[in-house]
């Protein structure tokens, strides 16, 4: 998975989260500054990507551009756990993108310690009824909880759990998590949890099992032909199709030809 590139030193937002950085860095004031850049034209944008439920009042988009959020992010990248889980709290979306953000910033951090890393996760794992959109997996599913778990060297039976779960958000976190695995030509987890998740109803759990597939056949593709010859027929087809993405037309024909699911 291509790694996101930090705001550039000429980037607009990167330059005001720097100089609003604050010596306490708290979610209070995370959300003032959030505040500052809402856009009216900008929250327009966010129905492309989601789907907006009359009157729920968990899940409010304030229309805050992401890369702005990042930036903020960064600059409060020392923020205290109990004040991201506060964000994580919050019924603005865009604040809990930030906390992500923050989480996965910190694990990932040069000077992240054994002990740091083991927080983020268990933070990541206890709130996760705030983790509660395919954006929000995706931004620290992998940096925190695969992160750990690979340098940790300890027990990935969360996957599974998690593939089991009733939850989609965090079955799409059993997937995605194995994305920081594939980075380091670790496959065996990927293979495991997207054969739990083959027959999974959500198309949003079916997208996140097919891009792991397709960047694990970055890496091994004899291996994602094996997996496809075995289960093609069992996949959804919008599963199958991001896990050939990189196939050409014949292979491609091939593996489609062979499912008839929806």
């Amino acid at each position: 998975m291509a790694k996101k590139p930090s705001p550039k030193p000429g980037n607009k937002a990167a330059r005001v989260a720097r100089a609003a950085t604050p010596a306490q860095p708290t979610a209070a004031r995370f959300l003032e500054q959030l505040k500052a850049h809402q856009s009216n034209a900008e929250l327009k944008k966010y129905h492309r990507f989601f789907t907006f439920e009359e009157g729920n009042r968990q899940d409010t988009f304030m229309g805050v551009r992401m890369g702005q959020v990042f930036a903020l992010a960064a600059a409060f990248v020392d923020m205290p756990l109990g004040e991201i889980e506060t964000l994580l709290e919050s019924h603005i979306h865009e604040a809990r993108a930030g906390a992500c953000s923050i989480m996965a910033k910190q694990a990932t951090h040069k000077s992240a310690t054994h002990a740091r890393r083991a927080a983020l996760s268990a933070l990541y794992l206890r709130r996760h009824d705030r983790i509660n959109n395919w954006d929000l997996v995706d931004l620290a599913a992998h940096k925190v909880l695969g992160n750990h778990l690979w340098s940790s060297g300890e027990s990935r039976a969360v996957l599974p759990q998690l593939a089991r779960s009733k939850d989609l958000w965090e079955r799409r976190t059993a997937i995605v998590a194995t994305m920081w695995f594939i980075a380091r030509d670790e496959l065996d987890d990927t293979f495991r949890i997207a054969q739990l998740l083959l027959e999974d109803p959500e198309d949003l759990v079916h997208k996140g099992v097919g891009w792991a597939l397709r960047y694990a056949g970055t890496s091994d593709r004899a291996r994602l032909v094996a997996f496809l010859e075995r289960h093609a027929a069992r996949m959804p087809r919008v599963m199958l199709r991001a896990a050939l993405e990189h196939f050409d037309k014949k292979q491609r024909e091939h593996f489609l030809g062979k499912t008839t699911a929806g």
